[in-house]
């Protein structure tokens, strides 16, 4: 019998470096796994989630989003303070973040207006709502 090698994590790598990594950061376990897989059968997202907002800023330094999906209401750390922390990084500081929230209405979410500079999108939101709110604000991306 023939032993037969691959090499996966070869393949994984060149994926995620393929795509825009998208950072889902909502204490709300089953938001963030929904809005995974998704964005992930889309074939056109790496996306990685983040249920913990005290962990929220390491997990953005080790995976260095393309973009950040915020909940503004969390236990203990809220969405604001998340968003201060990842634009005072160095590294992560151009990171485009859009806030999410049950706070507003669909409506003001399409009058143009901002949360503490950023655009946010309304809950509960459809995909296809969240992947037009990521393609008007990831920025103009190519893999090298």
């Amino acid at each position: 019998m023939k032993a037969i090698e691959a090499d996966f994590s070869s393949r994984i790598s060149e994926s995620v470096e393929e795509k825009p990594r998208i950072l889902i950061i909502d204490n709300d376990g089953d938001f963030t796994r929904s809005a995974k897989l998704g964005l992930e059968r889309t074939g056109q997202y790496f996306v990685c989630e983040e249920n913990d907002a005290t962990k929220a800023h390491q997990t953005a330094q080790r995976i260095k989003p393309d973009l950040v999906l915020l909940d503004i209401v969390m236990p203990e750390t809220d969405g604001g303070e998340v968003a201060a922390r990842i634009q005072a990084d160095p590294l992560l500081q151009g990171t485009p973040i859009i806030f999410l929230t049950a706070l507003v209405t669909k409506a003001e979410t399409r009058s143009g207006l901002r949360i503490q500079g950023h655009p946010f999108l309304a809950k509960p939101i459809t995909l296809p709502e969240l992947i037009k709110g990521i393609e008007e604000n990831l920025p103009v991306w190519a893999a090298f």
